[in-house]
């Protein structure tokens, strides 16, 4: 097997290519991709502030470096949830999920000297998201999303940052319009875009790695030497979004290309159809009277939430910081 640029022995073929790469050729197909889809979409411009959502897994621990290789200036934020058995004092010691993804991206940022902040969200706000999701009988992954959104969202306004990148990557953004191509959810489609402009009080959000797959986002981290978080979260089980992926995977294996012909496809023949309505930055938001968050209501959806589990209001949130080498 041999690499298609050097010619050299090949580890990692890539179907949807039609094409083998040596290590080199395949971190700089990476970087290449990211940056292709930046400017292909407008994500980021020369100068801007970019917060990465980090959980210590590999996408998002894949995209922080891929941004700094790019010449972005990209600090992480870690929100810690509480799932698992942790934190530490708890009965027999133990360490939770969220404990071990911390570990992760608190040495990886140490390693590469870049400046890491952080929210828990037990510490901060009162609760965890296994507490959330047995309280108000929500979907685990539905309280988890909300929470991560406000948060990254108030830390990214309050720090004067200009964009939110997230690590989503190819297989994710296929798996999400296929399940919302399914049930016919417009109001998501609209939505569905690898930009969300800056608007209403909401950051600018990105998604850099919609032109990576998993599989390749995970050879980035091995050829890296990137130590990411393995496990899967607990709480994603019967998830349908997993369910998704496997059925768009199958597709994948027998016509390579699938994934990127369904997502791109989408946005180059199909997006603008929704692109109308929402809480986008067309539409006018109040504030909410907890924490001043954007809302269409009294309260936000995160304060809300917080009040049903704890049953007081929104704290300020206190961010802990690891200054990195220069900024």
């Amino acid at each position: 097997m041999k690499c298609r640029v050097c010619r050299g022995s090949a580890v990692i073929d890539v179907p949807r290519h039609n094409a083998n790469f040596c290590a080199e050729h395949f971190l700089r197909l990476c970087r290449d991709q990211t940056r292709k889809a930046i400017e292909a979409f407008d994500m980021i411009a020369p100068g801007d502030r970019v917060l990465v959502a980090v959980s210590g897994g590999k996408d998002s621990l894949a995209l922080w470096q891929l941004l700094h290789e790019l010449g972005h200036t990209a600090d992480g934020l870690y929100i810690g949830l509480g799932i698992g058995a942790g934190p530490k004092g708890r009965p027999n010691d133990e360490v939770g999920y969220s404990d071990v993804s911390g570990e992760h991206v608190r040495r990886f940022a140490a390693s590469k000297g870049f400046r890491l902040l952080e929210i828990d969200v037990r510490e901060e706000h009162g609760f965890d998201i296994p507490t959330a999701a047995a309280t108000t009988r929500r979907v685990p992954c539905s309280s988890c999303g909300l929470t991560k959104r406000h948060l990254f969202d108030r830390a990214a306004i309050d720090g004067g940052y200009d964009v939110v990148a997230t690590g989503h990557n190819l297989d994710d953004e296929a798996a999400v319009l296929f399940g919302n191509a399914l049930q016919w959810n417009t109001d998501y489609l609209a939505r569905q875009a690898p930009v969300l402009p800056a608007g209403n009080g909401f950051p600018r959000k990105v998604k850099p790695l919609v032109r990576l797959t998993e599989r390749e986002t995970a050879a980035y981290c091995v050829l890296s030497g990137i130590d990411y978080q393995i496990e899967e979260c607990p709480l994603a089980a019967g998830n349908r979004h997993l369910g998704y992926k496997d059925l768009l995977d199958q597709a994948e294996r027998r016509s390579p290309g699938t994934k990127h012909t369904f997502y791109f496809g989408f946005l180059d023949r199909a997006a603008e159809r929704f692109q109308s309505g929402g809480e986008g930055p067309g539409v006018e938001l109040g504030r909410c009277g907890g924490c001043g968050a954007p809302t269409s209501e009294e309260t936000c959806a995160f304060c809300r939430l917080q009040a049903r589990v704890t049953g007081v209001g929104d704290v300020p949130v206190r961010i802990t910081s690891t200054p990195g080498v220069g900024r």
